[in-house]
């Protein structure tokens, strides 16, 4: 298991693309240490843009929940301080990461956290999987449900859970006791037919 700290992610948006005036609604952040949660942070915001009727369907967030919640530059700020200098994860990261650089690039803030991947480590972990999104690996691997699908807690505890099995996964699987965040950093750039053999060769030269 990570003995240091890592904060886990998930926003919930209007749309795609912070690059074309989409901004979030919803950001949860899971903060996990030796394979135990021991913090949380979540939060609906004000993005000040209507949400599309096709995002309240999949989420839930309507433009009534969000008018009355604090605006987007307030809840990152909170969220930039509770994440501190923690390494990020987040399922289907480039997502994720491209919303938190550009709000924290808005407010003048450093966003150059790495971040790693559960879905590019998924499917170079369990390439056996039906697929690698949330919810079918969730099931696939036997894990708690935490609640609604695309609400940011709710995924950012399954994206937790998820981390975690990896975590076991790398110990019991291929002997690595101390796996941490660089490790996953490197093992997601591996190419898929490469990762059992590095993998060994990377518990083979720890303690």
């Amino acid at each position: 298991m990570a003995a240091n700290p890592i904060a886990i992610i998930d926003f919930e948006t209007t749309g795609m693309s912070p690059a074309e005036g989409d901004r979030p609604t919803e950001v949860a952040i899971v903060l996990t240490e030796n394979g135990a949660v021991v913090d949380r942070f979540q939060s609906l915001m004000n993005p000040g843009v209507r949400i599309p009727a096709f995002i309240t369907q999949l989420t839930g967030i309507t433009n009534a929940m969000v008018q009355a919640a604090p605006p987007v530059a307030q809840v990152m700020r909170d969220a930039a301080r509770f994440v501190g200098h923690c390494p990020m994860v987040a399922h289907n990261a480039s997502f994720d990461r491209k919303y938190w650089q550009a709000e924290l690039q808005r407010l003048g803030l450093p966003a150059q956290h790495p971040f790693a991947c559960t879905v590019l480590l998924a499917r170079r972990l369990y390439p056996e999987a039906p697929n690698h999104k949330l919810g079918t690996l969730t099931r696939h691997l036997g894990l708690p449900a935490t609640g609604r699908a695309h609400r940011a807690l709710a995924d950012a505890e399954m994206t937790a859970a998820l981390l975690h099995h990896m975590f076991r996964q790398l110990h019991t699987h291929y002997g690595l006791a101390h796996a941490d965040h660089s490790l996953l950093m490197a093992l997601q750039s591996r190419s898929k037919a490469t990762v059992p053999k590095w993998l060994q060769q990377q518990a083979a030269g720890q303690p």
